[in-house]
C-alpha cells in the first residue's frame, strides 16, 4: 500500500516550506525514519524522515519549490506499484491560525468569521495594510463566510484609482526633454578591435548568472519588505570597554571549567536586556491598530553561515544570567553554522543584535528585521585616544549602532535606550 510523504508544519507559525535536496531518489529502498528530503524553513535546513518503509516511487515536488505544510511531496510503495500522483495536484491550501502578529489588524467585529485564514489571504492582509473598515467591508465567500484571496483581490480592483502625479513630478515635454536616443539616434555597438580578433579567448569572459539559494531569497525578500515597511533612522554611540574586557579577562578560566566560552556577545545581551527593561517601548511592535507591547524579551543574535546569515532567537533571555547567556550564543551560533537548528528556534525575535565587528567594521547601519522595530550593531573594539577628566587616555572604545523604527520610536527613546546600553557595559562590576 502506498504512503504518502506529505511537508510537515515544523513550527507553530512555519505554514510552509522549500524543498531543498533530495536525499533519495526514484527506485531507492528508504527505510522508516530514515531522512528522505531536506526542507527549509525561513532560512532553516531541515532532514525529513521518513514515515515508512519502502521504494521511492515519485518524487511529486521537485527541488526549489515552496509548498503549503500538508502538501504531498513524495509517494512510498512496494517496487512496481502503480501509485501516481499528478505533480500539480497539490493539496488544497491549509489553513491556519492567523499570526500574532496579524492579530491587530483584524476588527473585533470581523474576529469571529476570519481569524482563520489561508497563508495567502494573511499575507495579502499584511502587505496591502488593510484597516478594521477596510476588512469589514470585505463581503467573505469562503467557507463559513471566510474571506478568500479572491475576495480580498475584488476588494482591492474595486478601490479608486491612485490620485493623479502632480505636474512637478510629470516628464517635461519640448525640445529640451527630448530622449538623448531622439536626438543622437541609438549608440552604435563598437566593432571588435584587432586585440579583441586576435585573441578570442578574451572575449569568452562571459558574466556568470548563479542561482538564488532559498536562503538568499528569503533575506532579500525580508530586507525589501523591511525597508519598505519601516522608516529606519539610525543613531551611533561609542563606548568604553575597559570594565568588560577585564571581567572577562579575570573570568573566562571559571566558565570554561563549566564547559561555556565567555563571548563579547553575552555581555551585549546583557546590555540589551537592562535597556529593555528600562525603555520597554523598544521591545514593541508598530501595527495601524496600536501598539503591540511584548511582554516576553526574546534576543536575536546574527550568525553569519556559509551562503547568507541566520537569526536565532534566545527566549525570555532576561530570565538567564551571564553563564546562561553565554552558553546560549555558544549552542545557537554552533547549531546555526552546522545547520541544525529548529525552525521555531529563528522565530519569536522582540529586538536583534548583531555583531560586525567580529569582521573589522567600525559601525553600520543594520537593517531592522520585521515585525521588530529596533536591531543593536556592534563595531570592532579598538584602542583609541579619549579625553578623560581633561586628560589623554587610551582606552578599548567601540562604537553602538541603534536602528530603529521612526514610525514609533523617536529620537529621544533610542538615544536613552543606547545611554543605558552603554552605562551597563561601562560600569560593567570587575
Amino acid at each position: 500500500m502506498a504512503t504518502q510523504v506529505v511537508m510537515p508544519q515544523l513550527g507553530e507559525s512555519v505554514i510552509e516550506g522549500t524543498v531543498g535536496k533530495w536525499l533519495k531518489q526514484v527506485g531507492d529502498s528508504v527505510a522508516q525514519y530514515e531522512p528522505i528530503v531536506e526542507v527549509i524553513t525561513d532560512k532553516v535546513n531541515t532532514e525529513i524522515p521518513s514515515p515508512a518503509s519502502g521504494t521511492l516511487l515519485q518524487i511529486v515536488v521537485a527541488e526549489g519549490t515552496t509548498v503549503k505544510a500538508g502538501t504531498t511531496l513524495a509517494v512510498l510503495g512496494e517496487p512496481g506499484e502503480n501509485a501516481s500522483i499528478n505533480a500539480n495536484a497539490h493539496a488544497p491550501a491549509n489553513e491556519v491560525a492567523v499570526s500574532p502578529a496579524l492579530i491587530p489588524i483584524l476588527s473585533t467585529t470581523a474576529k469571529s468569521t476570519h481569524t482563520r485564514l489561508t497563508p495567502v489571504v494573511a499575507r495579502m492582509i499584511a502587505e496591502n495594510n488593510l484597516s478594521d473598515a477596510e476588512l469589514a467591508a470585505i463581503h467573505g465567500t469562503g467557507e463559513g463566510g471566510r474571506i478568500s484571496k479572491k475576495d480580498i483581490e475584488n476588494y482591492l480592483r474595486a478601490q479608486p484609482a491612485a490620485q493623479a502625479v502632480p505636474a512637478w513630478e510629470q516628464p517635461g515635454t519640448g525640445e529640451l526633454f527630448r530622449p538623448t536616443e531622439e536626438v543622437f539616434g541609438k549608440p552604435v555597438p563598437p566593432r571588435p578591435s584587432a586585440l579583441d580578433q586576435a585573441h578570442p579567448a578574451m572575449n569568452a569572459l562571459a558574466d556568470e548568472l548563479v542561482p538564488l539559494s532559498p536562503m538568499r531569497k528569503a533575506i532579500a525578500a525580508h530586507m525589501v519588505r523591511s525597508k519598505h515597511t519601516a522608516p529606519h533612522v539610525t543613531t551611533v554611540h561609542e563606548a568604553d570597554m575597559t570594565r568588560v574586557l577585564a571581567y572577562q579577562k579575570n573570568h573566562a578560566a571559571e566558565f570554561e571549567k563549566q564547559g561555556v566560552k565567555l563571548t563579547l556577545t553575552a555581555f551585549f545581551v546583557q546590555a540589551a536586556l537592562a535597556a529593555l527593561k528600562a525603555f520597554p517601548l523598544v521591545n514593541a511592535t508598530y501595527t495601524e491598530q496600536g501598539i503591540v507591547m511584548h511582554r516576553a524579551l526574546n534576543i536575536g543574535v546574527a550568525v553569519a553561515v556559509a551562503d547568507g546569515l541566520i537569526v536565532p532567537v534566545i527566549k525570555n533571555a532576561d530570565e538567564k544570567s551571564l553563564l546562561g547567556l553565554a552558553r546560549a550564543v555558544n549552542d545557537l551560533a554552533v547549531r546555526a553554522r552546522d545547520q541544525r537548528l529548529q525552525p521555531d528556534e529563528v522565530q519569536g525575535g522582540t529586538l536583534t543584535l548583531t555583531n560586525y565587528g567580529v569582521f573589522g567594521s567600525l559601525f553600520g547601519t543594520p537593517v531592522i528585521p520585521q515585525p521588530q522595530s529596533a536591531i543593536i550593531g556592534v563595531g570592532a573594539i579598538q584602542k583609541r585616544a579619549v579625553v578623560i577628566d581633561d586628560a589623554i587616555a587610551i582606552r578599548p572604545m567601540i562604537y553602538l549602532a541603534l536602528t530603529f523604527d521612526h514610525r514609533l520610536l523617536d529620537g529621544a527613546i533610542g538615544d536613552q535606550f543606547m545611554q543605558k546600553f552603554k552605562q551597563v557595559l561601562e560600569t560593567y562590576p570587575v
